[in-house]
């Protein structure tokens, strides 16, 4: 048990994307809820219904639809009577600006057939007599990415938008590096002492957490500028940018760096040479 009324259920599932593996959590006492049930291992949908013990579940909630995240819902809720919560399909709530750039690859880890059974809006509550939720729309890792505030116990559950073992993975067009500033901002204004995220352990000094994630985008945004005194394709800014990063994890890398180049673009910062995306030759402006 986490704290009073939540308990921690560990995935199966680690990996160098995943820490230990992805958190799932079982809030409440007498009606409950399950946020990320996780991939759709039997074994790890046992235990969440062996935790609920019988008690009735009156939403089973996505933050994502990352294939760590959210293959557990459907087979968990036919299970436990009860309907899946998640703010939309598989890109919802993508920006006109990542719709409208074709060739960005992308769709790394995603549940492409992901439908829950009722969207959430952004600041829509849900609630039993034990809890209540404040669902928060943060897109940036992925553009249907929710938080859910758990306002009695000044809590956030923040999936892969913030976590304190590493950075967030932002991948266009699905993550957008604009939208995780933007949630950054909303998530470090919020009321809270503890975020618990999708990996790793609680977060005790969030707000704090939030602004180290904001000060990393920062300066990884003025290496990619300064490397960009001459111009470079991806590849070459991987090389030079993550030279102690092992090499297993430079396509994450690239991505990041792609992230990184359309935001400077969006700014009117830096120029690609053919269309914006992994293949250009990127350029200061």
């Amino acid at each position: 048990m986490v704290e009073r009324g939540l308990v921690r259920v560990l995935a199966p599932n680690p990996s160098p994307m995943t820490a230990e593996g992805t958190n799932t959590f079982v809030l409440g006492t007498d009606e409950m809820a399950v946020i990320d049930p996780g991939p759709a291992d039997p074994v790890h949908l046992d235990r969440i219904v062996d935790i609920l013990a019988g008690r009735p579940v009156a939403a089973v909630l996505v933050t994502h639809s990352h294939v760590d995240h959210s293959p557990g819902a459907r087979p968990l809720a036919d299970r436990v009577d009860a309907p899946v919560l998640a703010f939309g399909r598989s890109g919802a709530g993508r920006s006109p600006a990542s719709a409208a750039l074709p060739g960005l690859g992308g769709g790394e880890g995603v549940q492409m057939d992901f439908a829950p059974d009722r969207t959430l809006a952004d600041g829509e509550v849900v609630a039993s007599d034990s809890w209540s939720l404040v669902a928060h729309h943060t897109p940036g890792h992925m553009a249907n990415h929710l938080s859910f505030e758990w306002r009695e116990a000044r809590a956030v559950f923040t999936g892969d938008t913030v976590m304190g073992w590493a950075s967030t993975m932002i991948s266009p067009p699905d993550g957008e590096l604009g939208q995780f500033m933007a949630s950054l901002d909303r998530l470090e204004a919020l009321d809270a002492t503890v975020f618990h995220p999708g990996h790793g352990g609680p977060i005790n000094m969030p707000a704090a957490r939030c602004r180290e994630l904001r000060a990393h985008r920062q300066a990884r945004e003025r290496q990619v500028l300064a490397a960009l005194d001459t111009p470079a394709r991806i590849p070459d800014l991987v090389a030079q940018l993550y030279a102690g990063t092992p090499p297993a994890l430079h396509p994450a890398a690239a991505r990041n760096v792609l992230a990184h180049l359309l935001h400077l673009h969006q700014r009117h910062l830096v120029t690609a040479e053919g269309a914006p995306g992994p293949e250009a030759i990127w350029r200061r402006t």
